[in-house]
């Protein structure tokens, strides 16, 4: 089984690995017929997926009539005004079959200009916290990719409260200065505030730059079992961050068997040395 660790102060422990629903996009049906009882034979209790995620809300609602009770489930919103991002939550709830749910993000909040209008009046923050006032959500989250997302994080922290961050960590990515810099203030903060700390593209070995994408995820991921171990690991040697399987389902067996066997982080030599022989490189520059 995989531990559990309290996701920031919402109350909740949840499995220190996520279930990233975005798997689920892309999958056949024969693909994802077997999700659910994986992620159950795992203990899995955290759901993330997305109204922009494919298919990925309607496979999760069909868990929900049996299972709503066994998972925490998140989803987001890539609106930037409230309107849209008010509507776009609540066919989200229906595709999902569900009342409310746990957690809802801002999604991919990264853009100064998109981050005025979503944290302004008449923005989509505003759509969260309604959604949060009439109890169709606990918590609210926001989330972004690419360098200047720690930087954006600590920015809307000091703008509104919220419950959770996500944001890439893996070895390649923290080998930028400046982004290893910003994301340990990030988590120092976080820490201080007891807001959790989601992590995503923990699997990434390089861009695909000209190759085939023989995954369906946004990198070139590892695929070998030992260099997942390290990966996997790795994020789950960083205390208290929580790991958000790729979004690729062939990849899930083998990322929660990571997980359900993680002891300690890798020694740095031996990432070190992974990096090398298999040419790693950052996804975001």
């Amino acid at each position: 089984m995989i531990a559990r660790s309290q996701f920031g102060r919402t109350g909740h422990e949840s499995t220190r690995t996520i279930f990233g629903a975005a798997a689920l996009g892309r999958a056949t049906d024969d693909e994802a017929a077997p999700v659910l009882e994986l992620l159950l034979q795992h203990g899995i209790n955290h759901i993330d997926t997305a109204a922009m995620y494919g298919r990925s809300e309607r496979r999760v609602g069909t868990w929900m009539d049996g299972h709503r009770k066994d998972f925490f489930l998140a989803t987001k919103t890539n609106e930037r005004t409230y309107e849209k991002a008010r509507a776009q939550f609540h066919h989200s709830l229906e595709r999902m079959r569900v009342d409310s749910v746990d957690l809802l993000q801002l999604h991919n909040l990264v853009e100064p200009d998109e981050w005025e209008v979503a944290m302004g009046p008449g923005g989509a923050l505003e759509a969260a916290v309604e959604a949060r006032d009439q109890g169709l959500t606990r918590f609210i989250g926001v989330t972004g990719h690419g360098v200047t997302v720690a930087h954006m994080h600590q920015r809307s922290l000091e703008r509104f409260p919220f419950d959770s961050v996500l944001l890439p960590y893996n070895f390649s990515m923290m080998q930028n200065q400046r982004y290893a810099s910003e994301f340990s203030e990030l988590a120092a903060l976080c820490r201080e505030r007891g807001v959790a700390i989601q992590t995503i593209k923990g699997l990434t070995l390089a861009p695909w730059n000209d190759k085939e994408h023989t995954h369906s995820t946004w990198y070139e991921p590892f695929t070998d079992q030992a260099d997942i171990d390290r990966a996997v690991h790795y994020v789950l040697g960083l205390p208290g961050v929580f790991l958000n399987t790729a979004g690729d389902i062939e990849l899930l067996p083998r990322i929660l068997d990571a997980a359900s066997r993680f002891q300690r982080a890798p020694a740095e030599e031996d990432m070190r040395g992974m990096a090398a022989s298999r040419a790693m490189a950052p996804l975001f520059t």
